[in-house]
């Protein structure tokens, strides 16, 4: 019985490591999205604005 407990315990374990990863991989490719479309809109001002 104690076994069965210690696996239970390390697969939670194992879940709820993976479920925090995979939450801050959501996060952090949020952000470099933010940061590619100002990227973008930058770039887009500046060929507008420049020689033609």
């Amino acid at each position: 019985m104690g076994c069965l407990i210690a696996v239970f315990l390390l697969l939670a374990l194992i879940f709820a490591g993976f479920g925090f990863a995979v939450h801050l991989l959501w996060i952090i490719a949020a952000v470099f999205f933010v940061f590619w479309l100002a990227g973008y809109g930058f770039a887009r001002g500046q060929r507008r604005g420049g020689r033609r």
